[in-house]
């Protein structure tokens, strides 16, 4: 049980160390920190305050939608209190029976933040009102009324704004947890498999990648995070993908591939990440947005091969199996690219495949 324990710790160690070095986590949020950023800079994002607003967290909107009404009301309780007492309407100032007042029923610094909230919500109960006696009043009221519209106008724009933003599209689209290498017609390729969990499609979708890694020049120059493209593509084009059923892409691993050189007794050790971008416009609110994951050494198994997901019932009708949607069976695959081109050579990883008993498999043509 001791051993057990430990194991534990130890695959969380390794977990929280992966976790941190990687540049994009699964989920598609990006690991990067800016230092030594010039003070004057900051004020760039008072300059686009509506972006910062936006992506503020929910958290800190809330604080600023109630403190931005609370603080004006306050403030102009305080204006309201002011012209009243210049007036001589507060009872301590004991008016006479015949005194007009600036606002009926306004006698006070509470009554003065109650008149305040109602004139800014224009709630208007009716108890409380300006009268003309004093022109400094009638201008106060059109400044608040002017001020609260705006007031409300903005807080109520970012939180729509935040409820519609095309990331929360995003949370809908899945990329399995790992990506497998194996044969596929006569190519070795790297495949991953992405699924739409709406039934409202994603309109001019493409996909592609970016493979992270340091690399060192030939004058010695090195380069932290050097970036080579990726191309996915499935059998009818890369662009414009009929997101109606979970898809599976793969880039062919040829010559001018970054993956060519390596092995898979090699693999586990390299130093990479590659990062998986799928780009489209939400057919419901035609929105743009893009899903990113990424995939680490750790996580691209060679030698595997997607199971397949898609069936059809006993009633006729086509059916996804997201139980499967991240598993693999491991396939006949060679060595290492060059290996596959040129020598006749396999390797057969043991492991049990996975039957999916609910459904009746037949072949979808990808």
């Amino acid at each position: 049980m001791v051993f057990d324990i430990r194991k534990r710790i130890q695959d969380h160690l390794v977990e929280r160390r992966i976790r941190r070095s990687r540049l994009v986590t699964k989920d598609g949020h990006c690991n990067i920190e800016f230092g030594n950023v010039k003070y004057g800079n900051h004020f760039a994002f008072l300059v686009d305050f509506w972006t910062t607003f936006v992506e503020f967290r929910w958290r800190f909107v809330l604080f600023f939608f109630i403190a931005s009404f609370t603080l004006s009301w306050f403030i102009f309780s305080l204006l309201w209190f002011w012209i009243a007492r210049n007036n001589g309407d507060l009872t301590w100032q004991n008016p006479p029976s015949n005194h007009t007042p600036c606002m009926w029923n306004v006698y006070g610094l509470t009554t003065a933040f109650l008149f305040s909230l109602e004139t800014q919500t224009t709630i208007g109960y009716g108890v409380r009102a300006v009268t003309p006696q004093c022109p400094g009043a009638v201008a106060l009221i059109i400044i608040q009324t002017l001020i609260g519209a705006l007031i409300h106008c903005f807080m109520c724009g970012i939180i729509v704004s935040k409820i519609s933003l095309p990331k929360k599209r995003a949370k809908t689209i899945s990329f399995s947890e790992v990506a497998v290498i194996c044969p596929k017609k006569d190519f070795l390729c790297l495949m991953i498999r992405v699924a739409n969990l709406r039934k409202t499609m994603m309109i001019g979708s493409q996909i592609y990648g970016k493979l992270l890694r340091t690399t060192v020049k030939p004058d010695g120059e090195t380069i932290i995070m050097d970036q080579v493209n990726i191309e996915f593509m499935m059998d009818a084009g890369k662009d414009n993908l009929f997101f109606v059923c979970p898809l599976t892409l793969y880039h062919v691993i040829d010559k001018a591939s970054p993956f060519f050189e390596m092995a898979v007794d090699t693999l586990r050790k390299q130093e990479f990440e590659l990062v998986v971008f799928l780009e489209g416009t939400a057919e419901t609110t035609s929105s743009a947005c893009q899903v990113r994951t990424s995939f680490i050494p750790q996580e691209i198994m060679w030698g595997y091969n997607f199971l397949p997901i898609i069936s059809r019932s006993k009633e006729g009708k086509y059916r996804v199996d997201f139980s499967n949607f991240s598993k693999v069976v491991s396939v006949a695959t060679a060595h290492c690219a060059y290996c596959f081109h040129n020598i006749m050579g396999h390797h057969l990883p043991s492991i049990n495949a996975i039957d999916n008993v609910g459904f009746e498999v037949i072949d979808i043509l990808e």
